[in-house]
C-alpha cells in the first residue's frame, strides 16, 4: 500500500498539525526533574510521546515508586496544565503546509489525538485548523484504549466510512506509529515538529512506519 490508495489520511495532533510538542516536553521534563525524575530526552520522546494522559501518568507513578520512592504527586497533572497553558496560548503554532496538503489531497481527512478533547479543540482553534478537519476531529475520550492500541484509529476511520486499509496515518511518535500499524493503515512518520531530533527519523522506521517525511509540503508531492 502507497499513499496513492488511500482514500484517507489521519492526522495525529501535537508534533504533525501544531507544534505543540516541543512546549510539552520541555514543561514536562522540568517539572519531573523537579519531583526527582530525570529522563534522557530521546528516551523520553521515544517512550512518552503520544500517550494518552492517563497511560502517561500511570507510567510516572510506576517510575516515581521505583525511582524515588512513594506516591506520585495527585496534582501533577493540575500543575502541569497551569504551567503548560500560558506558553500554549502564547506560542503555539501551526506546522506549515498543512491546507496545502489538505486541500491537494482528494480523499477525506481526519484528526487522530491522544489529547483530551477540550485540549485538542483548543489547539485546533488557536492555530485556525479546526475548520479544515470538522467534524473529524477525535480525541482518545472517545475510546477505550489510547496509542498504541489502535482504537482510535480505527473509530476515526469507521467515522470517515473508509476501511482502515485505505488510510493512511501521519504521527510523530513511536506510540503512533504502533497504533497505526495495529490498524493496518499506512504509517507515515513525520519529523517536521520543532521537538524532532536527529535521530527521531530512524526510531520511527524502526518501529513500522512505511516511510518518513520532514514537512507536509514532502507528503503532497506523494500523493
Amino acid at each position: 500500500m502507497d499513499l496513492s490508495t488511500c482514500k484517507a489520511i489521519i492526522f495525529d495532533s501535537d508534533g504533525v498539525l501544531v507544534d505543540s510538542e516541543v512546549i510539552h516536553i520541555e514543561v514536562e521534563r522540568e517539572m519531573l526533574a523537579e519531583l526527582g525524575l530525570s529522563y534522557d530526552r530521546e528516551a523520553y520522546l521515544s517512550r512518552f510521546v503520544g500517550l494518552s494522559y492517563p497511560d502517561f501518568y500511570a507510567q510516572l507513578a510506576s517510575d516515581y515508586q521505583a525511582r524515588v520512592g512513594g506516591t506520585f504527586p495527585a496534582d501533577f497533572g493540575a500543575r502541569l496544565h497551569e504551567r503548560t497553558e500560558p506558553r500554549i496560548e502564547a506560542e503555539l503554532r501551526p506546522l506549515g503546509g498543512v491546507a496545502q496538503l489538505v486541500e491537494a489531497f482528494s480523499g477525506k481527512v481526519a484528526v487522530g489525538s491522544s489529547a483530551p478533547t477540550d485540549k485538542l479543540v483548543k489547539k485546533l482553534e488557536i492555530t485556525k485548523l479546526a475548520e479544515l478537519f470538522a467534524p473529524h476531529i477525535y480525541s482518545v475520550d472517545a475510546v477505550s484504549s489510547g496509542k498504541p492500541d489502535p482504537d482510535l484509529f480505527l473509530h476515526a476511520a469507521k467515522q470517515l466510512e473508509v476501511p482502515p486499509e485505505r488510510c493512511a496515518v501521519i504521527e510523530d511518535s513511536i506510540n503512533g506509529i504502533r497504533a497505526a500499524r495495529a490498524a493496518g493503515m499506512l504509517p507515515i512518520g513525520f519529523v517536521g515538529g520543532s521537538h524532532a531530533d536527529q535521530g527521531l527519523a530512524d526510531r520511527l522506521l524502526a518501529n513500522g512506519a512505511s516511510l518518513v517525511v520532514s514537512s507536509h509540503h514532502e507528503i503532497v508531492g506523494l500523493l
